[in-house]
């Protein structure tokens, strides 16, 4: 199933790159403040600040409409307290993830534009940290109890710089759930903030 979601994206950003009338290669960065949706996550969550870097093309198919998958390595998850057994316990759950999203950018002004389109989420790591003021510290891996590929959706707004640096604010909202068994609804959301130089 991941080799054909993956040829599948490969196959659409190649029918572009032969359309396209200008392509533009770039990187970028950022920080991202992250957390979970869903019937079954706490009430009282906070985000995770956490970074995520990665590279971009852009394909131009006409003055004001092109496409631009990206490949970026992003650090997600949540934060949470409880109190368990009389003693209050900090929870950080720590989801780094490899996205690929393929999002359409229309130009509504010059240089400032919308962005949305789908986004795929390969699960690079899953751990969940536990702090008590009175017990100290631990960290456990949870990759078998989250899913593989998640799928979601991306939109925001970006401006372009005439000398290629460009600023990007962004909301990804995970479609599929990523615990991996048959009770709750889980997912991921996930704000963005970055900077990036396109040549």
């Amino acid at each position: 199933m991941k080799k054909i979601i993956l040829s599948a994206a490969m196959l659409f950003a190649i029918g572009f790159t032969a359309k396209a009338q200008d392509i533009k290669y770039g990187i970028k960065a950022g920080v991202n403040f992250a957390t979970l949706t869903g019937d079954d996550v706490p009430e009282e969550l906070e985000s995770r600040t956490g970074f995520h870097v990665g590279a971009v093309a852009e394909f131009k198919l006409t003055e004001q409409f092109s496409i631009q998958p990206e490949l970026i390595y992003s650090q997600q998850g949540t934060k949470f307290d409880t109190v368990e057994e009389g003693v209050s316990v900090k929870s950080t759950l720590k989801f780094d993830y490899l996205n690929l999203p393929i999002l359409a950018k229309y130009y509504i002004l010059e240089g400032l534009s919308l962005e949305a389109g789908p986004q795929i989420g390969y699960r690079v790591s899953a751990k969940v940290k536990l702090e008590a003021p009175s017990l100290g510290e631990a960290e456990y891996d949870t990759k078998d109890t989250t899913k593989a590929i998640e799928f979601g959706v991306a939109g925001g707004v970006a401006y372009d710089l005439p000398m290629g640096l460009f600023f990007q604010a962004r909301y990804a909202a995970g479609l599929s759930k990523i615990n991996d068994d048959n009770d709750g609804d889980i997912k991921n959301g996930v704000f963005s903030l970055s900077a990036g130089f396109k040549f």
